[in-house]
């Protein structure tokens, strides 16, 4: 049995969806299991760690994905090990074994002490998600007809879908995955002006990116409910990218789910609702 962690999420949804299709047992872990549609779901919250055994028990592989803190992560690989669970594949980021940047040295640290855990890992390192363009950048590409950065970078953004089904393959897969570590990547390296043409052309309407300075940038953040940390986090994360950091096209997308990783044109295609 598969225990689905931050199920509701970009990437824990779409996971999901992929055991569902794959027609593999799994149990969604929620805050609310009463809000569970099609599928069995069990109490989980990172704040009351009394829920972590009851909902680990009787499974045997673990999807981790946590929201607010991945230090939250640590106390769970804890529970997973003495519950009798087998595998931790985690949903960690691109690079996260270089610890270049903020994000990078978090998840590393939770990776460290899965290895040490004796548990078998398998980690997911994608390289950001084309779905932040249909969720937390879509309002002003629908009010003002752009997208706001403090600089221009380009980097092989990788849709959320293909991730959620790198994951049930792994998750499903009795072998050769663990002690492994992915990579996933888009099929191009896109700048920020790339992506403002792509979607242009999905949408048939103009859309800019706009270079705005650091301080404006990390102050909308603030004002829009964004801890200040993460806000600080996430511009060390933009200034990694643009190093050319982000850049790099790997093959493990299509290793894992045997198809090519999705474009990005496709992406906007598919979810040019959200834009208009």
């Amino acid at each position: 049995m598969i225990l689905v962690t931050g199920a509701t999420g970009k990437v824990g949804a779409e996971v999901v969806r992929a055991l569902q299709a794959a027609k593999a047992p799994f149990r969604a872990a929620l805050r609310s299991p009463g809000k569970a549609e099609g599928y069995e779901a069990v109490a989980f919250d990172l704040d009351r760690p009394e829920t972590f055994g009851p909902a680990l028990a009787g499974i045997d592989r673990l999807f981790l994905l946590s929201s607010g803190g991945t230090e939250r992560e640590i106390p769970v690989v804890e529970a997973a090990k003495k519950a009798g669970v087998f595998h931790v594949v985690k949903l960690s980021v691109w690079k996260a074994q270089e610890e270049g940047f903020a994000f990078g040295r978090h998840h590393r640290q939770v990776e460290k002490r899965i290895e040490a855990s004796g548990l078998a890992w398998t980690f997911l390192r994608p390289n950001g998600f084309m779905q932040n363009f249909s969720t937390s950048q879509a309002p002003t590409i629908r009010a003002q007809g752009a997208f706001y950065f403090p600089f221009d970078f380009s980097h092989s953004i990788v849709d959320a879908r293909d991730i959620g089904a790198a994951a049930a393959r792994v998750l499903t897969e009795e072998t050769g995955h663990a002690g492994k570590a992915y990579p996933l990547s888009g099929p191009e390296n896109l700048s920020n002006r790339q992506i403002a043409e792509r979607l242009t052309a999905a949408v048939g309407k103009t859309i800019q990116f706009v270079e705005v300075p650091e301080n404006a940038f990390r102050g909308a953040l603030v004002e829009a409910g964004v801890p200040g940390q993460y806000a600080d986090d996430y511009l060390d994360l933009l200034r990694y990218y643009r190093t050319g950091a982000g850049e790099g096209i790997t093959p493990d997308v299509e290793k894992l789910t045997g198809r090519p990783a999705t474009s990005f044109d496709q992406f906007a295609r598919d979810h040019a609702a959200a834009w208009k």
